[in-house]
């Protein structure tokens, strides 16, 4: 009986033994070489007491756990700097055949000996500007009261196109009276028509006015002499 017990406690120790070799050992806190989940792979391990714990070096966070191909973040397109006015061929006055104002103008006066005396104005465009003077004259006027000059000519004149170098000339008598009442001014207001936004102020030296008359605008300056 004796044998017999020993013989079935050997097999039992043998069976346990067998059982044991084929579950293995639990080797998860000793180093095992099997193959870890993705997570653990990735640096996803348990958070230490305190604060998350560091990656795991070796892999890239962003592809570790989904193995996808990092996308490159899209680069907002860049906006075309602003043009300026000279490269977009933009000027700074009129460009085409509008009418003239003052403003798209250089104008000058010169005193001239001729017919007893006059003024004559002389305009020409501004760089970049291209514009037409009406088929009249210049609205004249001296101070600020507004002494304004008469047509000095009964037909009408030609519109004259602007641009470049091209010149064009009126003339202004600033006194045809005989008396001695005259007003002294130095400058003379030139506007283009009365609706003229942008009058621009002439010198013109020491003048007496009284009774001022202006022609129409002329190409020619001896068309421009007053009273001829």
């Amino acid at each position: 009986m004796r044998t017999r017990r020993l013989a079935l406690t050997a097999a039992a120790v043998a069976a346990l033994a067998a059982t044991a070799t084929a579950c293995g050992p639990d080797n998860s806190g000793t180093g095992s070489t099997a193959a870890a989940p993705a997570a653990t792979t990735a640096g996803a391990t348990a958070a230490a007491p305190g604060g998350s714990a560091p990656a795991a070096t070796g892999a890239p966070a962003a592809t570790a756990t989904t193995g996808a191909t990092p996308t490159k973040a899209a680069t907002a397109p860049k906006s075309p700097a602003p043009s300026s006015p000279a490269a977009s061929g933009a000027a700074s006055g009129k460009s085409g055949n509008g009418t003239c104002g003052a403003g798209d103008l250089v104008l000058s006066a010169k005193t001239e000996s001729q017919a007893g005396g006059y003024i004559l104005i002389t305009a020409m465009a501004k760089p970049g500007v291209s514009c037409t003077l009406p088929a009249t004259h210049p609205t004249i006027a001296f101070g600020s009261g507004g002494i304004e000059a008469a047509n000095a000519e009964q037909a009408t004149g030609t519109p004259i196109p602007l641009s470049g170098a091209k010149v064009a000339y009126a003339g202004v008598m600033a006194k045809t009276t005989k008396g001695n009442q005259a007003v002294e001014f130095t400058d003379v207001i030139v506007a283009i028509g009365n609706a003229d936004p942008n009058p621009a102020g002439v010198p013109v030296g020491k003048t007496p006015v009284d009774k001022p008359i202006v022609t129409n605008w002329h190409t020619v300056p001896k068309d421009a002499v007053p009273g001829l």
